[in-house]
C-alpha cells in the first residue's frame, strides 16, 4: 500500500451510513474494522454484526443499545477529551440497534472472529486507566478492551489522550510478526480527534522490512491511519491541542495478545515506555 492508501483524511472512508467505514476489505487485511456512526436526536441506527464482534463506544453523547433482547443504557460522555466512557459488546451473528434521544457520535470497533461470546455492558469505572510515559512523552491510556482487561475473541481496542505538545506511541514499536512470547501479529487502525478548532497532529509509520508501510501524515479530527505492518510512532500533538486516538487491533495469531517490539534505535534512551 502507498502512504495515500494508509492515511485516510476525514471523509475519505465515509459511506452513506457511516462517517468512517473501514473494513478488512477496505484496509486490505483480514480482521480489524472501524466504523463511526452519527445518530441524530431521536434517531436510531441498526446493523448486523455478521462474522465480526463489535464494541459500541460513545465518542460524543449517550445511547441505548439493544442486542438480541438485552438492553444497555450507555451514559456516554460530552467528548472524547471529557472522560472515559461506558460501552457495549455485541457478538458475531447478532442484530444491534442504537437509539439516542439527544443524538451523538458512536464508534464501532470490530474484528472478524470465530467464537460467539455473550452481549455485555462495560461500565466506565471498570476501565483500567494508565498514565503511560513521563515528561514530554506522558499520555493517558484507557484500556477499555485491552487483551487483559475485557474478554473478546479477537478484538483489542484502547483509547489514548496525548496532551498538547507531547509525543505518544513512542518509542516506535511494531507488531507485524508472530514471535511467541515476544511479538504478536496485529493489524491496527488509528482514529484521531484533536481538541479545539484548527488543531492537528502528526503520525509516523516507517518500514520494518523492505517495501513496508511508510507514512508521515498531518492528522486532524476524523482522520484515520492504517498500520498493516511497520514501526509506528511517534504520534505528535500540536502544542495547545490535545490529541485523542482510538486504536483498533486484531490479527490472525492463535492467541489474543498485545505483544510489541520496540525499535532498537530508540530503546537505549527511552528503555521502552517510562
Amino acid at each position: 500500500m502507498t502512504s495515500t492508501d494508509l492515511h485516510l483524511p476525514k471523509g475519505a472512508a465515509a459511506t452513506d451510513r457511516y462517517a468512517v467505514d473501514i473494513g478488512p476489505e477496505r484496509a486490505g487485511w483480514t480482521h480489524s474494522g472501524l466504523r463511526v456512526v452519527v445518530v441524530p436526536p431521536g434517531g436510531t441506527h441498526v446493523f448486523t454484526t455478521g462474522d465480526s464482534e463489535w464494541i459500541v463506544l460513545p465518542l460524543e453523547g449517550g445511547c441505548t443499545v439493544r442486542i438480541e433482547g438485552k438492553e444497555f443504557q450507555l451514559l456516554g460522555r460530552e467528548s472524547v477529551f471529557a472522560d472515559v466512557s461506558d460501552f457495549a459488546y455485541a457478538p458475531r451473528d447478532a442484530r444491534v440497534l442504537i437509539a439516542s434521544g439527544a443524538g451523538g457520535r458512536f464508534a464501532l470497533a470490530g474484528a472478524k472472529c470465530e467464537r460467539r461470546l455473550p452481549a455485555r455492558y462495560g461500565p466506565a469505572p471498570e476501565v483500567p486507566v494508565e498514565q503511560r510515559g513521563s515528561g514530554g512523552c506522558a499520555r493517558q491510556v484507557r484500556n477499555f478492551a485491552a487483551a487483559d482487561s475485557f474478554d473478546c475473541d479477537r478484538l483489542i481496542a484502547v483509547e489514548v489522550v496525548t496532551p498538547g505538545g507531547n509525543w505518544s506511541s513512542y518509542p516506535p514499536h511494531k507488531h507485524d510478526e508472530d514471535r511467541p512470547g515476544e511479538e504478536s501479529r496485529l493489524e491496527e487502525i488509528y482514529y484521531f480527534e484533536i481538541e479545539g478548532p484548527d488543531g492537528y497532529g502528526y503520525q509516523r509509520v516507517f518500514p520494518s522490512r523492505e517495501g513496508g508501510s511508510d507514512v508521515l501524515a498531518e492528522v486532524r479530527s476524523g482522520d484515520a491511519v492504517l498500520v498493516p505492518d511497520g514501526w509506528h510512532g511517534p504520534s505528535i500533538a500540536q502544542p495547545g491541542h490535545a490529541m485523542y486516538y482510538l486504536n483498533v487491533m486484531a490479527g490472525p495469531g492463535p492467541a489474543r495478545e498485545w505483544r510489541i517490539r520496540f525499535h532498537p534505535g530508540h530503546t537505549d534512551t527511552t528503555r521502552g515506555y517510562r
